[in-house]
């Protein structure tokens, strides 16, 4: 029964679509850092990095100073930016998990629309960890399997002069990580905007993932700091001006005015990284604080947005899947259930007051619920303890609320209870027509003790980013 109903929303929301003409959707560009904290930006006065082209961005869009990865590390943000549902609803509990095969993704959902579909960059949504190798043809979990028409991908994070896989082919790039996929998305939609559909590019940048590897040029303002640090503050000058020539080049294109381009981070910000990177707030990169969650985000979209603004309104990245589905024209009946994000666009023509539901997040035993100025906190919910923090009055979350503010607390306790409860249920597949989780789900694994990577070993071996990986084999037979 549910089959049906799912094929006739579909069937009704492609007939809906049938009469919108094609030029009057945007072409969509969602680009994501890797590992950028919430305070690493000129437009948040950083203390030595410059991002002028960010800076501009922000200038003429839509900027959020309380934007949330769905999780504190990558893989399972990238999950909900897929699906708009929490991680833990889709198989990618953690880093290098795999994303069920069985969830709708918002790829699939803008190719059924009408647009052509391609992505750019770092996946890691297909089980497989390590460094970043070419994802294989053969691989049933690539961005193909999820409704990516054209992708040039790698596992996990890349740097300089990568090998990327284009389909399922392998090539070989000379130069910055961050302006190569850049470069490829830009003939990506160079090549399909005179086609008569929109187009939807997902550029995922390795950068400023370590290990850091910047150039000369690049890391030179930054000879005051030390090593790793210069080099990750030098990615993140190269990916700036990725930026910039990705807007610019959209202008020569004719079609920067009715292009969505979204900006964002996959989680919070680094330790050990010299100035600091979460712009003062608590916590870092795999914590449920502030620093871990809190990321950059910017949307542009002049045709829609105006006039530039700042917003204090919480968002996340779950957000992401019902805000393009109702700016594609995708009926709601189309969408994921249940669904942990909710759209966004009201708010693109201004203010919208408080948000309806709160943004829930679950991680490693670890969980969040953020409404509106309150969120509440447990670094391990099992055990029901539980903080409560204003984040209006207290955003470095240093005074715990629970004790003097006992009625909210316990009704943020209720809901996270409730919402806790519903993913236990889509955990075991109850989300799903079958009923259950589809037994091709790959378990995590190394790409280094998988026989069809094998064969490439002795070729990569001299290639810097695998070199400590593939250490020569000792007393090889003769």
């Amino acid at each position: 029964m549910k089959n049906s109903l799912l094929s006739a929303a579909v069937a009704l929301s492609a007939a809906l679509l049938s009469s919108i003409h094609a030029a009057d959707r945007p072409h969509i560009v969602l680009v994501m850092a890797d590992d950028m904290g919430w305070g690493q930006t000129g437009y948040y006065d950083h203390p030595v990095l410059e991002t002028p082209n960010l800076d501009a961005m922000a200038a003429n869009g839509l900027r959020f100073d309380r934007f949330y990865a769905g999780a504190p590390n990558c893989s399972p943000t990238r999950a909900s930016v897929m699906t708009g549902r929490s991680n833990n609803r889709t198989g990618v509990v953690n880093h290098g998990y795999a994303l069920h095969l069985q969830e709708t993704t918002i790829a699939r959902l803008l190719r059924d629309a009408g647009y052509v579909t391609g992505h750019f960059g770092k996946w890691h949504l297909n089980g497989i960890r390590g460094p970043g190798v070419p994802i294989l043809a053969e691989d049933e979990h690539s961005p193909g399997a999820f409704g990516f028409e054209e992708w040039l991908s790698v596992t996990n994070f890349f740097d300089r002069d990568p090998l990327l896989s284009r389909n399922g082919k392998f090539e070989e790039f000379e130069g910055d990580s961050s302006e190569i996929v850049i470069d490829e998305a830009l003939k990506f939609i160079d090549q399909h905007r005179e086609g008569g559909k929109p187009t939807f590019s997902v550029v995922w940048f390795g950068t400023p993932h370590s290990p850091f590897v910047a150039s000369e040029t690049d890391k030179d303002p930054f000879g005051d700091l030390d090593a790793s640090s210069a080099n990750h503050y030098g990615e993140l000058v190269a990916m700036d001006r990725g930026i910039g020539t990705l807007r610019s080049r959209l202008r020569e294109m004719g079609i920067a005015e009715n292009t969505l381009f979204w900006f964002c981070s996959d989680n919070g910000g680094l330790p050990k990284i010299t100035p600091e990177t979460v712009g003062g707030l608590r916590g870092f990169k795999n914590d449920i604080y502030e620093g871990g969650l809190r990321v950059p985000a910017i949307i542009e979209w002049p045709a829609v947005i105006n006039e530039s603004r700042v917003t204090q309104y919480p968002a996340a990245t779950m957000d992401m899947l019902p805000t393009l589905a109702e700016v594609a024209g995708i009926v709601p009946d189309s969408l994921p259930a249940p669904l942990d994000g909710l759209s966004l666009r009201p708010l693109f023509d201004g203010e919208v007051g408080p948000r309806e539901k709160p943004i829930p997040f679950r991680h490693q035993g670890r969980a969040a619920l953020v409404d509106n100025r309150y969120k509440l906190v447990s670094e391990d919910f099992a055990k029901g303890d539980f903080q409560l923090y204003d984040l209006e009055a207290d955003p470095k979350e240093s005074r715990d609320l629970a004790e003097q503010k006992p009625e909210l607390f316990q009704h943020l306790r209720e809901q996270f209870d409730q919402w806790n409860a519903s993913v236990e249920a889509s955990q075991r597949g109850a989300d799903y027509p079958e009923g259950k989780i589809d037994p091709r789900y790959p378990l995590r694994r190394y790409w280094t003790e998988m026989p069809e990577y094998e064969p490439y070993f002795d070729a990569w071996r001299e290639r810097p980013e695998y070199a400590s990986r593939l250490k020569p084999k000792k007393n090889p037979k003769k």
